[in-house]
């Protein structure tokens, strides 16, 4: 080969390798070989849905909006009733919730006055509860906190005791009747005459001014029948046995005494304490502590004798289940209520123990705690004879 032909081949290689060279060399707009992060102006847009669901459209949210949630306002738990209503309603409220009718209760439950509860009540309502179960403190001091929950929608059920608040459902016993189904047994054992003392919860509470009420009317069928005095045990056990002890020092003749819930306990033991030659006839309460220590009284005086009046626990969580059937739309029957303002689920006693059936109410004790009280709750299926 010629120089000159040699020159030319050098000069097409070198020309062809600079061509080549060109077409693997990516240019700045070209993408690389190799796959890297979007640049920012290639981000998803903002309307775009993300590759997972975001936090709102997690499955269980829907659901969990379907559920009912029931709020508990107590302002008194310094009380073996109140501690059996708490642990009842729980219990009766995990039935819902396992069938996937409920949420977990909220419940505002402590000691406290007026106002204290009426901050409860806020505290519900701000929590967007669909129903509230309130024990009232006051006869009218909530009116106008429940009436506040009405009028945003939030079914109110007053339970145990009576309020007379439009729009405000009422589940319980007939406390009025409740308590003159004593007082009228007291009347009859002492024949119509005699001098008794009376002891009382918290003036002003609901149930007690019902009670008292009762009382009041039963002793003025019985002019013979003088009322000493008055004095307040605030349904607590250890003062009643100390206003009873009082009664007793200042009233050596006693003939009788009335008295509700544990106080009549502590009223007992006072009695049991003195030893008067002649005992004073009382009432009782259906707890198993009292029917137990009636049954050691008469190995002291077999002549003592004594009644015991349910005030059952269970209407709070039978109102739950009221008030779940009527959350999930059933209509009540109107003509099935009654009270005040014919807005009240009246319920049956839970049970009446007089010396005839202690055996029987003694026996509805075995397994049960002393703090226990005779109790009935009505099951979903008895709950619909208030249902149309």
């Amino acid at each position: 080969m010629s120089k000159k032909s040699v020159m030319l081949l050098v000069t097409m290689i070198t020309i062809f390798s600079t061509i080549l060279a060109a077409c693997s060399t990516p240019t700045p707009t070209e993408a690389p070989v190799e796959p890297a992060a979007p640049a920012a102006t290639e981000a998803p847009a903002a309307t775009e849905a993300p590759a997972e669901p975001a936090a709102t459209e997690a499955p269980a949210a829907p659901a969990e909006d379907n559920l009912f949630t029931i709020g508990v306002s107590n302002p008194f738990i310094s009380s073996e009733y109140r501690t059996q209503m708490i642990a009842e309603l729980i219990e009766t409220n995990q039935e819902y919730m396992d069938a996937g009718v409920t949420t977990e209760l909220v419940i505002e439950s402590a000691d406290t006055d007026v106002a204290g509860q009426i901050q409860q009540l806020q505290n519900l309502m701000a929590k967007d509860v669909d129903a509230i179960l309130v024990n009232p403190g006051d006869v009218n001091g909530l009116n106008a906190t429940l009436e506040e929950a009405v009028a945003k929608g939030i079914l109110v059920i007053s339970v145990d005791q009576e309020l007379n608040v439009p729009g405000v459902y009422n589940v319980g016993i007939d406390q009025k009747e409740w308590a003159k189904t004593s007082a009228a047994w007291l009347a009859e054992k002492l024949g119509g005459k005699g001098d008794v003392v009376t002891i009382e919860g918290f003036p002003g509470h609901p149930a007690n001014v019902a009670r008292m009420d009762g009382v009041a009317e039963v002793f003025a069928e019985y002019p013979d029948i003088k009322v000493l005095a008055t004095d307040t045990g605030k349904w607590d056990e250890a003062t009643g046995q100390q206003v009873m002890s009082n009664f007793l020092s200042a009233y050596p003749n006693l003939n009788g005494y009335w008295t509700q819930d544990g106080m009549a306990i502590g009223a007992l033991q006072a009695v049991m304490a003195a030893n008067p030659a002649v005992w004073p006839q009382g009432v009782g309460e259906g707890r198993c502590q009292y029917l137990k220590l009636w049954e050691e009284a008469l190995t002291m005086n077999p002549e003592f004798d004594s009644i015991a009046v349910a005030n059952h626990p269970g209407v709070s969580p039978t109102g739950l289940r009221i008030a779940v059937n009527i959350l999930q739309g059933k209509e009540v029957d109107t003509a099935k209520l009654g009270g005040a303002n014919g807005l009240s689920f009246v319920l049956p006693l839970a049970a009446v123990i007089t010396s005839d059936n202690l055996d029987e109410g003694l026996a509805m004790c075995e397994g049960q705690p002393d703090a226990f009280l005779l109790d009935d709750i009505l099951s979903e299926e008895e709950v619909q004879q208030y249902f149309k």
